[in-house]
């Protein structure tokens, strides 16, 4: 079999599964009610012993990000052995931009500039790109502002067309990275001294953040075949922000969180850092797969045969709400972003075959990142569905005779007590969410405190819209082999 066929196999089986499942609890409903019930209340009690684990996780990880994120990283750098030379650390800052404003580019300066860790060892590149019309306007007034602040700063403008690439953040920032070697290679800095770190647009930093970075990265036993990754909170602009857009959001960073605790599973995400030795090792991101920042580390994995891995920074990068002018452009923007991620489901695909080619990974660690990337996306595409659609159905189906069965009768219990459970999810996810808020703007009421803690009683709205829709949506594109266009989500930001 050509290798083009495979991958169109690996790319039918995550939907293909997906679609199966919540097509069998459904054609099981109707030949089969009580069939049908006793797997969705087995269903039930896995979906709640699931809901302690990741909620005893988040409290764990919530525990430590408070712990640490406001450590004095770089004193800590300076108390390190001498062989340990944190001082001949760089820090390259790549910014891929596209049609982000000044309001969203001028802040994601300015925390660097606020940043407790020497200027004189940072290089920012602005990475526009080409086809924007203003991007030369906004990179001649930003270089005017911020050219004279750090070590070295650079724009460069990331040409439209280039074979082999597609519109995506990938082939811009690989575009910047490589221009950025040529200015370290004039500096004479080697590659083994620099750390990368690849930013969304609208992403700022905490004061603290390059310090801890450094200090993981001098600690690490293989600083080299390690990725970095932040807490991405979406603080920037959450006060102003819709009710249903900030839901969502401090959902998914909450999600990132519990993710940090399973370091089997832990992929990077968003804005992350690596050695630029890596990435330059590995061939830089991808530039014609949307979900780059998660395959550039699959790229490294496979590099290093296994032997690399993500390593959790508990400080926070905050970035900004997707949000829009009305309620329903909000639902679509918040659609497109999560199917956006759900597109991660394209790694099966990717490392499936990369995996069939390398004979130095051992073959168990391949089976249980396979079965983990597999499960994660098919469990994201059908959970909400069986929960919410499918779970009715025996009850609806079943009719009277089924209504009057014992488990006719226990099954709306069974599913009673997941929704209490998720109540009691909720209100510790309410809890966390306050800790973690940024201090309220002297324009907003404070009233808004009341609206950010009633605002919870649409999550069961949200888990219908988005909690599995988006991923089945992706998945489907997938199996179809229609190929998901990279659009930039929408960023509003108030201007005080």
């Amino acid at each position: 079999m050509s290798s083009q066929k495979i991958k169109r196999c690996l790319e039918i089986i995550p939907g293909a599964l997906s679609w199966s499942s919540i097509a069998f609890l459904v054609i099981l409903a109707i030949l089969r009610p009580v069939s049908c019930a006793i797997l969705i209340i087995i269903f039930d009690f896995y979906w709640i012993i699931r809901t302690v684990y990741l909620t005893t996780l988040l409290i764990l990880a919530h525990r430590k990000l408070m712990k640490e994120k406001n450590k004095r990283w770089l004193s800590a750098c300076q108390h390190l052995s001498p062989d340990k030379k944190w001082e001949e650390i760089y820090h390259l800052i790549i910014f891929p931009v596209y049609k982000e404003g000044l309001e969203i580019l001028r802040p994601s300066l300015e925390a660097l500039k606020k940043c407790r860790y020497p200027r004189e060892n940072m290089v920012v590149v602005m990475a526009f790109e080409e086809r924007f019309p203003k991007a030369r306007e906004n990179a001649q007034i930003l270089e005017r502002e911020f050219a004279g602040e750090f070590f070295e700063y650079l724009s460069t403008f990331h040409p439209d067309g280039l074979s082999n690439e597609k519109r995506i953040k990938g082939a811009n920032a690989t575009w910047a990275a490589k221009l950025a070697r040529e200015l370290l290679g004039r500096k004479n800095i080697p590659y083994d001294k620099v750390i990368i770190s690849c930013f969304d647009a609208d992403t700022c930093v905490e004061k603290e953040y390059f310090g801890c970075l450094s200090y993981h990265f001098l600690t690490s036993p293989k600083p080299h075949q390690s990725s970095y990754q932040p807490i991405p909170v979406y603080n920037n602009n959450i006060w102003y922000a819709p009710s249903f857009a900030r839901i969502v959001e401090i959902s998914a960073s909450f999600c990132q969180m519990i993710e940090s605790m399973r370091l089997e599973k832990f992929v990077t995400f968003s804005s992350h850092s690596m050695s630029f030795k890596t990435l330059v090792d590995i061939d830089y991101w991808p530039k014609n797969m949307i979900s780059d920042d998660s395959v550039v580390y699959w790229k490294a994995f496979i590099f290093y045969n296994g032997d690399y891995r993500v390593i959790p920074l508990y400080t926070t990068v905050s970035m900004d709400i997707a949000y829009s002018s009305s309620f329903l452009k909000t639902i679509l923007i918040q659609y497109k972003q999560k199917k956006r991620w759900a597109w991660g489901v394209e790694n099966f695909p990717y490392v499936a075959i990369r995996f069939l080619h390398n004979r130095q990974i051992p073959f168990i660690i391949k089976i249980k990142r396979m079965f983990h990337l597999l499960e994660s996306h098919v469990t994201w595409a059908v959970w909400a569905i069986i929960i919410v659609v499918i779970a009715p159905l025996p009850i609806l189906l079943g009719g009277w005779f089924f209504r009057q069965m014992p488990i006719g009768y226990n099954l709306p219990l069974i599913t009673g007590l997941l929704l209490n459970f998720t109540l009691v999810t909720s209100f510790i996810w309410i809890i966390l969410s306050r800790l973690t808020l940024p201090p309220r703007p002297k324009d907003i009421s404070w009233m808004k405190n009341v609206v950010m803690l009633l605002e919870w009683v649409i999550v069961p709205f949200i888990i219908l819209i988005l909690g599995s829709t988006p991923a089945l949506d992706a998945q489907t594109q997938l199996m179809s082999g229609r190929e998901l266009e990279f659009c930039t989500t929408e960023k509003m930001r108030k201007v005080v």
